[in-house]
């Protein structure tokens, strides 16, 4: 009788081992893809998009699953990203605002010359921003965060650029429309690409700089690839690329109310915040990587500063003209993103 009793308490205790196991490993009632541009050792893959699929999933009690994506493997190229999202092609993506000049006008604003603190700082003011001044443009996709990297330096192939003098002639990689623009004051010879286009561009001699943040130097190795690096210090560095992490409509309104949560719960201010926080802690990290490679450093002195600060003051006046030209209230919206900044940057001790 004991032995019967044995059988069946190993039994029901395995049958309910089973039951256990069968619940954690059913499917997720929802599956997403994610997709972005970088290598997936980068930063952003690692640190900032797989732990936040990571996340949603834990929360959702693994009702909501998140595949991600790295390096274009979904096809298509980085400027497809956002229309990728919003045609539901991936059901979440990671991209550039600058990839597609136009698009997003109000929101470079952040790309201007001299205009950003940290990339915490400065991604928690574009984030309050967005959500008050980018609803149209960015009405065709579910907006879960807006960032910047860290104020970005220059990565130069075969001679130091300490002055504006040394910029003349070069062929530049400009990051975005704004910062192309601004680099032409100098008659530098920007060209715009995306930015896995330019571990290429250097090594053959395409690109002589590549206007670049450390955080990304280091995934895409080019700090094997250029000599010497000229950093712009000060309260305000010299540009910052923005992104866009958002979701497909569809795909977020398929969703119960108690999953939109779980979404809505890792979106928004605090996300932007953290994310912008990884992008701070990376820079600094990498930069070491380029300085263990032996690379020459230069910091642009003040005097060197404020010139090219006031040099490329045209092209933040241009801008508030060609954005009240197409009836937008341009000097309005330069001075909320700069009180914004502003407001971040004594909200996070950082003033």
């Amino acid at each position: 009788m004991r032995i019967k009793t044995l059988v069946a308490a190993v039994s029901l205790s395995i049958a309910g081992a089973t039951l256990s196991t069968s619940s954690l490993a059913a499917d997720p009632e929802f599956s997403f893809k994610l997709h972005h541009m970088l290598p997936p050792m980068s930063m952003a893959h690692t640190k900032i998009l797989t732990p936040w699929a990571e996340k949603i999933e834990e929360e959702s009690n693994g009702r909501i699953h998140i595949e991600v994506y790295p390096a274009m493997q979904l096809g298509g190229k980085p400027p497809q990203l956002f229309d990728q999202a919003r045609k539901g092609i991936a059901d979440i993506t990671w991209t550039v605002t600058g990839y597609t000049p136009g698009r997003f006008p109000k929101s470079t604003v952040f790309e201007l010359p001299f205009i950003p603190a940290s990339a915490k700082t400065t991604s928690m003011a574009m984030q309050e921003y967005a959500e008050k001044e980018m609803g149209e443009e960015l009405k065709d996709v579910h907006l879960l965060a807006v960032h910047t990297h860290s104020p970005g330096s220059l990565h130069s192939r075969e001679k130091p650029v300490q002055t504006a003098a040394d910029l003349e002639g070069t062929k530049l990689r400009a990051p975005n429309k704004v910062m192309a623009d601004a680099f032409s004051v100098f008659d530098a010879n920007p060209v715009f690409m995306p930015v896995t286009q330019m571990p290429s561009a250097l090594s053959k001699g395409v690109l002589d700089i590549a206007v670049l943040p450390f955080e990304v130097v280091a995934a895409l190795k080019i700090h094997e690839l250029v000599k010497y690096h000229t950093e712009i210090e000060g309260q305000r560095g010299l540009y910052v690329n923005t992104f866009l992490f958002t979701m497909n409509k569809d795909a977020y309104e398929s969703l119960p109310p108690d999953l939109q949560k779980v979404i809505d719960d890792n979106s928004g201010i605090e996300l932007a915040g953290r994310m912008g926080q990884l992008f701070d802690e990376t820079e600094a990290v990498n930069r070491q990587i380029a300085v263990d490679q032996g690379n020459t450093f230069y910091t642009l002195p003040d005097s060197e500063r404020d010139a090219w600060k006031q040099a490329m003051q045209p092209i933040t006046d241009a801008w508030i003209q060609d954005m009240t030209s197409e009836g937008f209230d341009g000097q309005g919206l330069y001075e909320e993103a700069k009180e914004l900044i502003s407001k971040y940057e004594k909200l996070n001790g950082e003033a």
